[in-house]
């Protein structure tokens, strides 16, 4: 059996471990990065299937997200602009397909003035919350006490207003159904992107693309660590105590004065930890769950909705696929589109067939685009809660009462173990950007531990 020795033990290849990986090594300090896959990036995977380039995972580049834009500059790569020319596609609750610009559905308007309300509402909710530390705020037990579906139905009786309202942060973020997260974890997810209003405006979150696809980063930051990220290494155990960590493999055994977890914390509890982690880490990480959902990839001979003055982006909380978009890659003279199903919608499609299930979403976004929708040349779905190192997607988040019970210690080291990944971030919550945050910050706490112990490393 292999054995290495280093200052500080990765686990995980995402973001957020290779982040902190170069920020630990420009500060002097040794590391050894442990993959459990065939590859890095985590849950950002870019693969040709039949021919087709397609980010089987994230993709997207926000205005806010600065620590993502940073790192995207400082690699050296470039993004560009989804498509938006043109109208978008709205399908409501009698089926019947709509046309419209800008941010707002074409409900009646009524329920366009109970939708404007209640956003209104909900920014002001969001501005009083620290993503960082939501459960400080004065109401954030009863905030985490009530569903977000229950909320809204409180503030209105407009069953088509609530829905439009409560995907944003259910079907679309959360992936999850709107009855089984609360309030405050719907808050903290718009708290992550600035405001509600900026969570629920396509054109605010899903604004670019990295040339080539996002997985890119995660790439690009392993090179620089060269041989000291090592695949195919799921972490069996992980001895721990004052003079550091044991960690071990099938075949490698890691000895390191620090560790850091940054995989999912829904994987925690397949490492055996020697002793045990804490009883409070134990309770907590039975109340955190991801959610689920199916991205799923359509590539056609062309991009034939911009033929029809379409911009390609479509919503309805009434149709299986909930959301989708334009997602032609950069040059492709072939057209993409990249649909959305999630949470309990997602579980009943898999008691399918394949082809039934296929002809299913098609079908769907058949009513978006018209019948040319059912004849993709190239159709792949991502199905991340059959991936054995991941589980489910988008990200983890925490049952009724978990947030504002357990938040602060999310991130809490344990000794020598630290904690990073996007599911414990405040702003940038889910997204790459909130790895990206998680790696410097548990970089530079461990940089300050060395300080402590009258180390002279310093963040560089």
């Amino acid at each position: 059996m292999a054995e290495i020795t280093r200052d500080v033990l990765i686990v995980g290849a995402g973001a957020a471990g290779l982040t902190a990986a170069n920020d630990l090594r420009k500060a002097g300090l040794s590391v050894a990065v442990l993959e459990a896959r065939d590859r890095v990036g985590g849950r950002l995977w870019t693969d040709v299937i039949d021919g087709a380039m397609l980010e089987i995972g994230g993709q997207w580049v926000s205005p806010d997200q600065d620590a993502l834009k940073d790192t995207i500059e400082e690699l050296g790569l470039e993004t560009y602009s989804r498509y938006r020319e043109g109208n978008s596609v709205y399908v409501g609750p009698d089926g019947q397909t709509h046309r419209f610009t800008g941010e707002m559905f074409p409900v009646s308007a009524e329920t366009e003035a109970v939708i404007a309300e209640i956003t209104e509402r909900l920014d002001a909710m969001v501005a009083e919350i620290d993503p960082d530390r939501p459960w400080e705020h004065p109401l954030a037990k009863e905030w985490d006490s009530i569903t977000w579906d229950a909320w809204l139905r409180v503030q209105t009786d407009d069953d088509e207003a609530v829905r439009n309202l409560a995907f944003a942060t259910g079907s679309a973020m959360l992936t999850k159904p709107t009855h089984s997260f609360s309030l405050l974890q719907s808050l903290l997810m718009a708290a992550s992107a600035g405001s509600y209003s900026n969570l629920v405006d396509a054109d605010f979150i899903l604004d670019k693309r990295v040339v080539g696809g996002l997985q890119k980063v995660p790439l690009l930051l392993a090179e620089r660590l060269g041989d000291d990220v090592i695949l195919n290494q799921p972490v069996r155990s992980l001895e721990w105590g004052v003079d550091g960590v044991t960690a071990t493999t099938d075949d490698t055994t890691v000895r390191a004065r620090f560790a850091i977890l940054a995989h999912a914390p829904v994987l925690y509890s397949r490492i055996a930890f020697v002793p045990p982690l804490p009883r409070r880490q134990h309770q907590m990480h039975q109340h955190i769950s991801m959610g689920f959902v199916i991205k799923v990839h359509a590539v056609y001979d062309r991009p034939f909705w911009r033929e029809q003055g379409l911009s390609g982006t479509a919503f309805s909380p009434y149709e299986l696929a909930h959301e989708a978009y334009d997602n032609t890659n950069h040059g492709d003279e072939r057209g993409t589109l990249v649909g959305f199903v999630s949470d309990q919608n997602a579980d009943d499609l898999f008691t399918l067939s394949a082809e039934e299930r296929k002809e299913r979403i098609l079908e769907s976004l058949s009513h978006y685009y018209g019948d040319e929708a059912k004849n993709p040349v190239v159709y792949y779905e991502s199905d991340w809660g059959t991936e054995e190192w991941t589980r489910g997607a988008y990200a983890a988040s925490f049952d009724m009462g978990g947030l504002h019970r357990y938040g602060a210690d999310l991130r809490s080291a344990v000794g020598p173990i630290h904690f990073a990944c996007s599911d414990m971030a405040g702003a940038g919550y889910q997204h790459v950007d909130g790895a990206i945050r998680m790696g410097h910050l548990v970089a530079s706490n461990i940089v300050e531990a060395t300080r402590a112990a009258g180390d002279t490393a310093e963040v560089g």
